[in-house]
């Protein structure tokens, strides 16, 4: 007898891009069937109507910081657009070492979604004493690398930079770190050294990167990079370089704003004047300025008092926003980040506002491609298309079951909360997680350590 049968629903086959109608059994943590018939099970979900989708991978979020609390946040907020695996440690950020990330998830007996991690070498570089605008010695990069070949034992999938972040930190120096491994089957990630007018100058030297390191390179939410006046450019670079080379990649997120902690260098004098923008395009996110735009007071309040404070900055354009999601190569991230609950809602609705906006709405890319941009890329980026990714027999039953007609985002700037619409179960490893946004099984996820994917 099966655990689960998902009957009358259509699902993704992504090598012929359509939905082919069929029913979806689920035993042992694993799809176990897929046909016309309705085989015995213990539960049968009705899913007329609705897409079964493979679960929705994030490859580029933020995940909890263990030490403010041994509870989850943005997992649940995962867990609640669909995503069943999320990739953290991104852009050179921890919040904790790889062993401690996944000894926490053990002690929690399990977590909302699955996740996987990166080893962020920002984190270390700030333990090793250098400010921003530092340059390392050599004994601090070998300290630095020591750190990360931890984390990869502890389970890491790659290295991720944040070079905008500690631009102290050179072209060879992120280079050399990649090198600390010689798997080719790691990822490298990073977040790009400038955005705006200095994006191209950005993007090729992460492309630089790439032609110097034997691993895939993923240039971190592309969005927020380029698409303030040259996301074209930046996609023909990226688009003509992977005619040659597909182990570079890039991510995206669907909003026309940016977040990150307002006391970073990505905040420094002169960052309105680049976007061409001002004080009231920032929107503060928590006490004691919560959902305020910013007034050049303020701005410079939290700046010296509030540094960590996440602010949500209006400096794209949406057009751009399009592009870079539509474009044939590229996948989609959050780019997920929480700062005592608060933040920008690709965090809570990233995945239901591609479905539903970018897709049913304003039909810059059609439902199958969308899928596969949140399915079986990052999966097979990862590494795990034959657990992950896709429907077929013998993969893991992580599965997102969506109303196609209704998906849609409803976390707002001003109230990241806001339930989406339109996903009726996530299922996460043959588990029913999430029933019409009510959790079911909040710890059915796992960490999915690189050795064991």
């Amino acid at each position: 007898m099966l655990d689960i049968l998902i009957k009358n629903g259509s699902y993704p086959v992504y090598d012929e891009n359509v939905l082919v109608k069929g029913n979806i059994g689920i035993e042992f943590g694993k799809i176990a069937y897929i046909g016309d018939e309705e085989p015995e099970a213990a539960k049968v979900i009705d899913a007329a109507g609705r897409v079964v989708s493979p679960g929705f991978i994030d490859i580029h979020m933020h995940e909890e910081n263990f030490s403010e609390g041994k509870e989850y946040c943005i997992a649940n907020m995962m867990l609640k657009q669909g995503v069943t695996l999320a990739v953290g440690g991104n852009c050179g950020v921890m919040n904790q070492t790889v062993r401690e990330f996944r000894d926490t998830i053990d002690e929690l007996g399990g977590a909302p979604i699955n996740y996987m991690m990166l080893s962020g070498y920002n984190n270390y570089w700030v333990k090793e004493g250098l400010g921003h605008f530092d340059k390392s010695t050599p004994e601090q990069r070998k300290a630095i690398h020591e750190k990360i070949k931890e984390d990869l034992e502890a389970g890491a999938c790659g290295i991720s930079f944040g070079i905008e972040y500690d631009p102290g930190m050179t072209t060879e120096e992120i280079i050399e770190a990649a090198g600390v491994s010689d798997d080719e089957h790691l990822l490298v990630a990073a977040h790009y050294r400038a955005d705006g007018e200095r994006s191209l100058e950005a993007i090729a030297e992460m492309i630089e990167v790439q032609k110097n390191i034997n691993k895939k390179f993923q240039i971190s939410h592309l969005s927020s990079c380029s698409a303030m006046g040259t996301m074209e450019k930046s996609l023909d670079m990226i688009n003509r370089y992977m005619e040659e080379d597909p182990r570079l990649n890039y991510d995206t997120y669907p909003y026309n704003a940016f977040s990150t902690n307002i006391g970073s260098t990505v905040f420094d004098p002169g960052c309105l004047e680049g976007w061409k923008k001002d004080y009231c395009d920032l929107l503060l996110t928590d006490d004691p300025y919560k959902n305020q735009f910013a007034t050049k007071e303020t701005f410079d309040d939290c700046r010296a008092n509030h540094p960590e404070m996440l602010v949500v900055a209006f400096v794209m354009n949406e057009d751009e926003i399009a592009a870079a999601i539509s474009n044939p190569n590229g996948m989609v991230a959050s780019d997920g980040i929480i700062a005592h609950g608060n933040g920008h809602p690709r965090a809570a609705g990233t995945f239901t506002r591609v479905l539903g906006k970018y897709v049913r709405e304003d039909k810059v890319v059609d439902l199958v491609t969308a899928l596969r941009k949140i399915t079986l890329e990052p999966a097979k980026r990862l590494e795990i298309e034959n657990r992950k990714g896709d429907i077929h027999v013998g993969a893991d039953a992580d599965i997102t079951i969506f109303d196609p007609e209704t998906i849609i985002d409803g976390p707002s700037f001003q109230d990241i909360s806001l339930p989406n619409k339109g996903i009726d179960y996530v299922i996460v490893n043959g588990e029913i997680a999430l029933k019409d946004n009510e959790f079911i099984d909040d710890r059915a996820g796992e960490f999915i350590a690189y050795q064991d994917k």
